[in-house]
């Protein structure tokens, strides 16, 4: 990561930083993007690995949903289903459901493709049921990660 974008110490610091540099580097303000998931996930304090990189997934896809509708849109399903079932639990189901590659499309033009629930199963595929890990590669390779 550039070490201007590693000084950036809040989320709406990294958005400013990914909108003045948007035109002319957009690798710096992919960067940044990414900044901003993991200073969003940070602040959850998370107990784990797994627990924090599915925080980072969570705000990354609602990034990619900020990117989608122009404006910031909660994942108020699956925070719902978070608080009240636990981050992993929540993973699990997501990706047993049915899923729209939109958000994937969207996460891989922003550079963060590797942000998401199925890409983070396959990486910690001990702390899933086997049905997750299986439903995880299928939807990757499908994807053509």
């Amino acid at each position: 990561m550039d070490p201007t974008v590693e000084r950036l110490e809040t989320p709406e610091e990294c958005e400013q930083y990914a909108a003045n540099v948007r035109t002319e580097f957009p690798h710096l303000a992919r960067q940044a993007h990414r900044r901003a998931v993991e200073l969003r996930a940070a602040a959850h304090g998370a107990e784990s690995d797994v627990e924090r990189e599915g925080l980072e997934v969570m705000y990354a896809y609602e990034e990619a949903l900020l990117a989608k509708h122009g404006r910031r849109v909660r994942a108020t399903y699956t925070w719902r289903k978070i608080r009240s079932d636990g981050i992993i639990e929540a993973i699990e189901h997501a990706v047993k459901q049915r899923h729209d590659p939109t958000g994937y499309t969207t996460l891989k033009e922003m550079g963060l493709q590797d942000l998401t629930f199925e890409a983070l199963v396959m990486r910690h595929p001990s702390a899933f049921s086997e049905q997750a890990v299986a439903q995880a590669a299928k939807r990757l390779q499908q994807w053509s990660i």
